[in-house]
């Protein structure tokens, strides 16, 4: 007899957790994918308009992770394959009322050329020095580095960019950097969950400068990679790939409980048993489903999910025509506004998407996209689309010049507490979570809250998770 599989959300996780499953134990297994939307895919949506393509979500995924890349070459997209435009990147920060380009050859706050730091506007003196700096004090950060290694020791973002680079670095490229990621605050996302690259740089070179100086001889692909028709494509090929009796649009699972010999899922609609379960669910709704299990092992594992998820909002405008004379759009990427992002309606970020990969616009066309999250975002959700847009354009043409009061397309989506929080000791709390989930046979967890936001972490985990169900 077959293992029933309930797989709980439909996003990216839930999604190729299914299709692994699918595809490699068909023979052994019968799938359930309940989803309480409409539509699969979770915040990857893309949207089609007068010759644009347009991301409500995501808009690409880091290139040097490559689960998501095998994964759509595996679906026969590998001709969709589309690299950023990295000859012309480049990111602004807003600074003094204008944008102030940060310094070629930087991943995020780390310089590998220390010439570029020296001539940018974008640095006081005292910053600069500290830069200069850094490299002399590798012995000393590394020694730092491995007194802490191998213990559940972390720290915040912004206290580890300090040792190395100082307050103003902090506040001027870290905080809009990360805040534009994660939509969240330096002082209280974790160090060892959002920068281990740096974090394991940090203890074999010490200085981070150094040692990204090393790794930059070697050849390097584009940062980013996207699909040509937009990622609303990948999803539209894993839904193909499964049979359609196993997917359940609008039906949310309301309760998980446990039987003798597996578990029960309940939703709107009634009443099933299954064998395994994996939830891949939106934060909020996995701790629900957690909490209200029979067992101690998932009340404790529910208490050491992040304890907050930032809400995400995007508002993007496609110009079929824009007076370049006027509307100062620099080469690059987009840029990033070093505010807090407590601030009533303070804009995050905007990206030139136009810019950042070929073909997202028609010839000559100009397409922005920007970004707002946490209270910003909170506050701005309770007005209007058509308010929330002007506030957003009101906002480009103050980095910008003068925009048209209409753009011929306008699309805005609202990402309510999309944004998991990896606070300081993330790491820590997920070996606990784990600890605790172990004991329940036939029951695991994936998704955006657990081991990475991007897509290339969440393919990953969701097909170890598929396998493992299989398996065991």
């Amino acid at each position: 007899m077959k293992k029933r599989i309930a797989i709980v959300g439909g996003g990216i996780s839930g999604l190729t957790a299914a299709y692994i499953l699918h595809r490699d134990y068909s023979e052994t297994c019968d799938i359930s994918l309940f989803e309480a939307e409409n539509r699969l895919g979770g915040i990857v949506e893309t949207v089609y308009g007068d010759g644009f393509t347009i991301e409500c979500g995501p808009d690409s995924w880091v290139t040097e992770k490559p689960w998501a890349e095998q994964l759509a070459r595996e679906l026969g997209l590998a001709d969709e394959l589309l690299r950023s435009n990295d000859h012309a990147r480049r990111t602004y920060i807003a600074h003094g009322g204008s944008l102030a380009p940060l310094p070629d050859a930087m991943r995020m706050m780390v310089p590998t050329d220390l010439s570029a730091i020296l001539a940018s506007p974008l640095f006081t003196e005292a910053a600069k020095q500290v830069y200069m700096g850094e490299p002399a004090r590798a012995e000393e950060l590394r020694e730092a580095a491995l007194a802490n290694r191998g213990s559940d020791m972390d720290e915040s973002v912004a206290a580890f960019v300090r040792r190395h680079f100082g307050e103003e670095v902090a506040e001027t490229v870290a905080r809009p950097l990360l805040a534009g990621i994660f939509g969240g605050d330096i002082e209280r996302l974790s160090a060892r969950a959002l920068l281990g690259p740096f974090i394991s740089m940090e203890a074999r070179h010490g200085s981070l400068i150094i040692g990204l100086q090393q790794r930059s001889h070697a050849p390097r692909s584009s940062v980013f990679t996207t699909l040509s028709s937009g990622l609303g494509t990948l999803v539209d090929h894993l839904q193909q790939r499964l049979p359609t009796t196993s997917v359940r649009l609008s039906n949310p699972v309301t309760t998980l409980d446990s039987l003798p010999t597996g578990w029960a899922v309940e939703t709107t609609r009634g009443r099933e048993s299954f064998d395994r379960v994996l939830i891949a669910t939106p934060l909020d709704i996995t701790r629900r489903l957690l909490a209200r299990l029979p067992f101690t092992q998932a009340q404790q594992a529910a208490t050491l999910l992040p304890s907050h998820a930032n809400s995400g909002l995007v508002v993007a405008f496609a110009y079929r025509r824009l007076d370049k004379a006027t509307a100062a759009i620099p080469n690059g990427f987009g840029f990033l506004v070093p505010a807090a992002p407590v601030s009533d309606h303070s804009l995050l970020a905007c990206t030139f998407l136009d810019q950042k990969f070929p073909n997202r616009a028609p010839e000559g066309a100009t397409l922005l996209r920007t970004f707002f999250a946490s209270s910003a975002a909170d506050r701005l959700s309770c007005r209007s689309d058509s308010e929330i847009a002007t506030i957003a354009r009101d906002h480009l043409v103050g980095f910008l010049g003068p925009l048209p009061q209409r753009a011929d397309v306008t699309i805005v989506r609202h990402w309510p507490r999309s944004l998991p929080q990896y606070e300081v000791g993330h790491l820590a709390r997920m070996a606990q979570f784990d600890a605790c989930l172990s004991s329940l046979h036939g029951f695991l967890v994936a998704g955006n809250a657990l081991r990475g936001v991007g897509l290339p972490d969440l393919v990953r985990d969701a097909t170890q998770a598929a396998h493992a169900l299989a398996r065991n």
